[in-house]
């Protein structure tokens, strides 16, 4: 068992990397290389404005390379519950933003050519307890009324035709989810960026930005400074680095995922025919799906903790057990990777990308950024070139979470707390 991303193991190298210093100035300096960041250089470059980007790490490495393969469309937030929120038209418009960022996944990657397995079969959402059954049954009715019309109810019979389990009662099907081989549609993004035109460094973490006269911004890193006419920070959690802001505004929170050894035949046709992308309905949940090569990628908050080698492996015990009760027949396949990674969460779990004394932003993308990620990138990409009504989350506000000032002190209590309404439904 190895303590890495299968992801990121499994795909070829970033070619296109830029050696040496970075270029003294440049029209848009993008932060960060993940999904976001990459999906905005690209959209710059396509548009001939010189950008250069910079990622601390590895291309696609951090967030975009240590999650749970899925592309799902939807919000974070139970459709209903959001509703009664921001009322039904918003939650309607931002379900749908969901919708259009699959299929912008899918037209990028038939546009460049990726090589990532994309394939648009759709997640079911499984009832963890018998009593979830009718609440499971009745969001069914309400999605499939005001957004998912395709949607289909499957009860524990049916159930097994797609999901051979006893630990689930029932589920819904939304067939527009998709999934891909997140390493390779990572480098593939890269290269897409690299062969439009944009400069990308890696090995580079931005240490400073400094605002000057006249609206430019400087920033600093060990290969050098770059003053930009305009900064598009696409950072996730923002971990380290200058970026405060950010940090008090979003909360890091670990997710944990281990891959299997290659399943046979036989063993795929007693867990997981449907192939789909498949999430429980407990707050501390999990999420499985197979990749094209017959592993099941199985994750979930197994622990409220931060993501470092020593967390990982504790986590993924967790998740081994937890797998075999789920999935007696594959209790003696063999775990080959045992990962984790750091979600930026916001307290109403929705997406914020705008603008802050001169800063372009977008961050708190809260698990769902697979999908959202290269969406929202192009978009403030778009309004970075000068389309200024391009970004569809301009206006919602973005407060500092009180007594939040960076590290996530409290979520152990936010465990406790979601394990409790878990023991209470």
């Amino acid at each position: 068992m190895q303590l890495k991303p299968y992801w990121t193991d499994t795909r070829k190298p970033f070619s296109s990397a830029r050696e040496g210093r970075v270029p003294e100035r440049a029209s848009v300096v993008v932060v960060g290389g993940g999904f976001t960041g990459l999906s905005a250089a690209r959209t710059l470059a396509m548009r001939g404005i010189d950008t250069v980007l910079l990622e601390a790490g590895e291309v696609a490495a951090a967030a975009s390379g240590r999650n749970g393969g899925h592309c799902n469309n939807g919000t974070a937030s139970d459709l209903g519950g959001l509703a009664a929120k921001v009322g039904l038209a918003e939650a309607k418009r931002l379900y749908g933003l969901y919708d259009s960022a699959v299929d912008f996944v899918e037209e990028t990657v038939r546009e460049e050519a990726i090589d990532c397995d994309f394939v648009r079969n759709g997640k079911i959402k499984l009832a963890a307890k018998a009593s979830h059954v009718d609440g499971l049954k009745r969001s069914g009715e309400f999605l499939a009324r005001e957004v998912e019309p395709d949607l289909v109810f499957l009860d524990k019979a049916a159930l097994q035709d797609e999901v051979k389990s006893e630990a689930f009662h029932a589920g819904i099907v939304m067939p527009r989810g998709a999934q891909m081989h997140m390493g390779r549609y990572g480098v593939g993004l890269a290269e897409a960026a690299a062969r439009r035109g944009a400069a990308i460094f890696e090995h580079a973490p931005v240490t400073g930005i400094e605002r000057l006269p006249g609206g430019r911004h400087r920033v600093t890193t060990p290969k050098g400074n770059v003053v930009a006419d305009a900064v598009f920070l696409a950072t996730g959690p923002s971990l380290q680095g200058p970026f405060r802001w950010i940090r008090r505004r979003t909360i890091p929170m670990g997710s944990f995922i281990v891959a299997t050894a290659p399943l046979t035949d036989e063993q795929v046709a007693a867990t997981m025919t449907g192939r789909r992308n498949c999430v429980t309905t407990k707050n501390i949940g999990n999420y499985f799906r197979l990749t094209a090569d017959n592993r099941l990628i199985f994750g979930g908050r197994a622990r409220f903790a931060l993501s470092d080698p020593a967390s990982d492996a504790k986590s993924g015990a967790i998740l081994r057990q937890t797998l075999d009760d789920v999935f007696p027949a594959l209790a003696e396949v063999p775990i080959d990777y045992t990962w984790g990674g750091v979600l930026d969460m916001t307290p109403d779990r929705l997406p914020r990308a705008g603008e802050h004394q001169g800063l372009h932003y977008a961050v708190g993308l809260s698990g769902h950024g697979a999908q959202f990620a290269g969406f929202i990138g192009e978009r403030m990409a778009r309004v970075i070139a000068g389309e200024a009504d391009a970004n569809p989350l301009a206006g919602k506000a973005f407060d500092a979470i009180p007594g939040h000032l960076g590290p996530p002190w409290f979520l152990p209590f936010v465990g406790a707390w979601y394990r409790f309404l878990d023991w209470k439904s």
